[in-house]
This record gives C-alpha cells, structure tokens and sequence, in this order.
C-alpha cells in the first residue's frame, strides 16, 4: 500500500519528542482555517456503539460540517434518541426524508454491525450520490459490500471506515518508519486490542462468527494492511475461555497474517482486565523496532501520555541509534481527526490515504479469519 500521502514532520522538540504527525498539524490548522465550505451531513442509525461519540465530533467540528439531521429507522431507539443529550435540537426524520434532503452530500452509518440493514441503507446512501463514513465492521456480506465499494468507486464516491486509530499520531509515526526503511526487513508485527467485558457484552459477541474477533481484530487487521499490503494467508484460532453465558462466543482470539518475510499476530480477547492500558502494536525489524503501548489514551483515566519507543540499530535523524522514547501531542478527540480528513477528501483537499481497494482488502480478511464466505463476488 501506497502511504507517501501520510508523511509527519521529523523535527525534534525537545529530546526524544516530535511535533507529532504531518496529517495531524495539517487537520489542526485546517480546523482553525475557514474551510471552503462546510459539508452537509447527516446520520443513519444510532445502534452502534460509537454512535453517539460520531454525533458529538460532527456538531463539535462546526468549521467544517453542518448536520442537517438524524434518521433512526428502529423505532425501538427512537425515544431513546430524544432523550440524549448528544442529538437535543437537531431534526428527526425517516431514512427517506433525510437521503432527499436538499444539498446533502454526506451520511454517517452508524446502525449496530449486526443490524440485517447495515449494509442495505449503506448501498442506499452511495445510490443517492452520497460519501459515507460507515462505522466498523461493515457487516458480514463481503458480496454486498464489494459491490457496494464498486458502485462506489463507479460514482468517484468516498466510503470511509471508523477505524480510530488511523488518525493516531503514533501509528502514522510507524507508518512512516516501516515506508522509509528505519526498521529495515520486518518480519514480526504483533497487534493486542483487548478488554474486560461483561458476560452481557460477551453474549452480545456471541452473535457474530469469531465473536471477540470481529468486533475488535477488524482495526488491527486495518492497521497491519496499512504497513504490509494484503498477505499471503489469513489463519485464525479462536477459542472460548468463560463459559458463563450459555452460549459459544470466542472470548479469546488469535490471527495470524503471513508475508513471505514477515508473520503478523493479532489478539482479541473480552477478558482482559484493564485490557485498554495493554492495547498495542509491536513492528519489529532487522534494523529496530517500534513498540506502541498502550494504543491510545481516551479510556484510560488518568490518561498517560501518547508515546511509542522506538529502537535503532543506527541513527535516522533526528533519533540516535539505540533505544528513546517518542511523545506527541493528545490528538483533539478520538474521531476529530479522521472526520475532518473526511471533510478534507470530500472537498477534493487531498486523497483519501485509505482507497476503496484497502477497505475492501480489509473486510475480506476479517471475515475470512472469522470464518464468513468471501468468494463468489
């Protein structure tokens, strides 16, 4: 994969402490610029658990969207939206009132991954000449969604994918490592995003094939593809720890993505106590290695600073042979910045980092390692 557009700025500040991301400073100061035009936005669903959090940076990110409303087809959610705070004083309607809503260029799909309609109101959205951002996973129909991606990419729309940590400064740091050869051959990747969940969450996971897997394998999956390209093999191994609620869900899940140079592992699990400070992305090569733990610092109380240590066999300026810590600045919000890079593609600013090919590669091997059918597009 192609990620020159994701450069950062390699000046140091301080020992061991960089301005943080290119992508990062260019989304601050376009959020202080007066943007070309704001885009009109709206949302489809509430059921997913980011839903609301969406909600909040959309309204928050006044310079660069106008939320023209909310549609919640579940009429079981309805009087629960009127009473969140998040969604007092914006405009109720049907899915229909809002996809024929005057100069809407945009829709947030933000139904639970396990509601049926998920990708039904997606295709709808893209029909309508629509961008989205669809939240994660985007179902477990790999045949509904490429076409979905290919009636995208027909129309020269974007569908963007809620993966956080995309945006997160650390990460883009690795990115840039891995691209420029700091690190030199890779050949070890190991992924962790864990937590501990109730046996009422773990009953909910049950739903899915590879429960704990599907929900949380996806954004590691993401990131992996980022730095490797798509690999040779997907294996998974999931297995089920707790046995308290009465029904088989993997609660503890290993993937593996094989490279002809390198293994990824990626672990899930629903056990994990305290599981978000052990959040991680371990990328290890013949010339150093970058150790990022804990992934990001938004549910952790109080919250550490973001870092990442990084380990050279030889200096690449303007880090020294050795081992140093590396420190950013907090990003603004867990979502700001990939939906303002939204807005940014949208308006024809810049690229989008992350094609329709990624998003589909992506889907195929989380479903794929969670044991969904992926042929017969």
């Amino acid at each position: 994969m192609d990620f020159t557009r994701r450069g950062f700025l390699g000046a140091a500040v301080g020992v061991g402490t960089i301005a943080g991301a290119r992508s990062w400073l260019e989304a601050a100061a376009h959020a202080a610029e007066q943007p070309k035009r704001r885009i009109k936005i709206g949302q489809i669903g509430t059921g997913h658990e980011h839903a609301s959090a969406k909600m909040a940076a959309f309204r928050k990110l006044q310079d660069h969207y106008e939320v023209l409303g909310v549609a919640e087809p579940d009429p079981g959610r309805q009087q629960t939206l009127q009473k969140d705070p998040v969604y007092q004083g914006l405009r109720c309607m049907s899915v229909e009132e809002l996809l024929s809503t005057p100069g809407l260029e945009a829709a947030a799909v933000e139904l639970d991954s396990a509601d049926p309609r998920l990708l039904d109101i997606a295709d709808r959205c893209i029909q309508a000449g629509l961008h989205i951002h669809l939240d994660k996973p985007a179902g477990y129909s790999f045949t509904q969604f490429a076409r979905l991606i290919d009636e995208a990419r027909r129309r020269r729309l974007t569908v963007q994918l809620g993966y956080m940590y995309r945006n997160n400064p650390a990460v883009q740091f690795c990115q840039r490592a891995v691209r420029e050869g700091w690190l030199g051959q890779v050949f070890e990747i190991h992924a962790v995003m864990s937590k501990f969940s109730p046996p009422g969450y773990r009953k909910y996971l049950s739903q899915f094939r590879g429960g704990v897997m599907f929900i949380y394998a996806c954004h590691l999956i993401d990131l992996v593809v980022s730095l490797m390209g798509k690999p040779d093999r997907i294996v998974a191994f999931p297995r089920q720890t707790r046995f308290d609620v009465g029904v088989p869900v993997c609660d503890n899940g290993l993937i593996v993505l094989e490279y002809p140079k390198t293994t990824a592992t990626i672990r899930t699990a629903s056990l994990e106590v305290d599981g978000y400070r052990r959040r991680q992305l371990v990328v290890c090569g013949d010339e150093g290695t970058i150790d990022i733990r804990p992934l990001e610092t938004f549910d952790i109380q109080p919250p550490p600073p973001l870092k990442l240590q990084l380990t050279l066999s030889h200096a690449r300026h303007p880090y020294q042979k050795g081992s140093q810590e590396v420190t950013f600045p907090p990003p603004p919000g867990r979502y700001d910045l990939q939906l303002i890079e939204l807005a940014q593609i949208i308006r024809g600013e810049k690229e989008n980092p992350y094609p329709l090919d990624h998003e589909l590669i992506v889907q195929q091997l989380l479903l794929e390692a969670c044991g969904y059918p992926t042929k017969g597009k």
